[in-house]
């Protein structure tokens, strides 16, 4: 029987190892690397993966998943993620990872070898892990945008009543 210290420490060893497998997640997607993102997701299609990126419908199948990915690669010169609000709930061998993605990216300049504009985009994010033989897999990504306020109450004048 294990004791409590025991079941405590193998619970945030396994907080440890998903944040990290969410962690390769965001860092495979920053370096355009497929082949790493490909690698993070469940294998097989016994558990369909699915993915909704902003603004995009539901992704169902680790085919049309990973061809999303390449396609957003492919046409995307710069990304990077800065992560906020990371949180972790786990139950059994699967884990929810809720976030805020802030996202900088940009495509190629018009001229010249240099960047084009970077825009600052913000998504809060669901991505769910399964635990396997190989570690924490991929199992469903969800994005959805974070809409600004557009600041017009703010400019109104009170009237006195």
């Amino acid at each position: 029987m294990s004791s409590p210290r025991d079941d405590h420490e193998a619970a945030a060893a396994d907080i440890r190892a998903v944040e990290d497998a969410n962690t390769a997640f965001y860092e495979a997607v920053e370096r355009g690397d497929i082949d790493a993102l490909s690698a993070l997701w469940l294998p097989g299609e016994d558990l369909t993966v699915s993915c909704v990126h902003p603004g995009w419908p539901v992704l169902s199948g680790r085919g049309e998943v990973l061809r999303s990915y390449a396609l957003i690669m492919a046409n995307t010169e710069y990304i990077q993620f800065f992560l906020t609000d990371v949180q972790v709930a786990m139950t059994g061998d699967t884990a929810l990872v809720t976030c805020t993605e802030n996202i900088l990216s940009g495509g190629p300049a018009e001229e010249g070898n240099a960047l084009g504009p970077l825009v600052g985009q913000l998504v809060v994010a669901s991505n769910v892990f399964r635990h396997t033989p190989d570690g924490w897999k991929l199992w469903s990504h969800h994005g959805s945008p974070v809409l600004a306020e557009s600041g017009e109450d703010d400019d109104e004048e009170e009237t006195p009543s």
